[in-house]
């Protein structure tokens, strides 16, 4: 007879990201955005159209592997949601314009 080990049931529970307050823009291959600068200007003139008075709170740039805030998902090593979406979340993001399924995320804020 062999020894199971207490983990032999257990599952672990991956969680998403609450996207319930967001608008979410979806932006499928585009080509006017050939780099992180194209996707920012078409990314701020969605934010001017849909919130007026805005401010850019996070950002991923997956052609580069860089995030805003700088660092923040090193502290979600360990998490399936990476640091830039939970800081646009948690600091009150109400729009994200995601383009091409991730290559360039952007949250913002209304100061409405």
């Amino acid at each position: 007879m062999t020894e199971s080990s207490n983990n032999d049931n257990v599952s672990c529970e991956i969680h998403q990201p609450d996207y319930s307050s967001l608008e979410i823009v979806s932006i499928e291959a585009s080509p006017d955005v050939s780099d992180y600068q194209m996707a920012m200007r078409q990314a701020n003139q969605i934010a001017e159209e849909k919130l007026d008075d805005h401010m850019l709170l996070s950002w991923y740039d997956r052609d580069r592997d860089f995030e805003s805030p700088q660092h923040s998902s090193e502290c979600h090593a360990d998490s399936a949601i990476p640091g830039y979406v939970d800081y646009g979340i948690y600091h009150g993001a109400c729009l994200k314009v995601d383009f091409e399924q991730g290559r360039f995320v952007f949250f913002y804020r209304s100061f409405d």
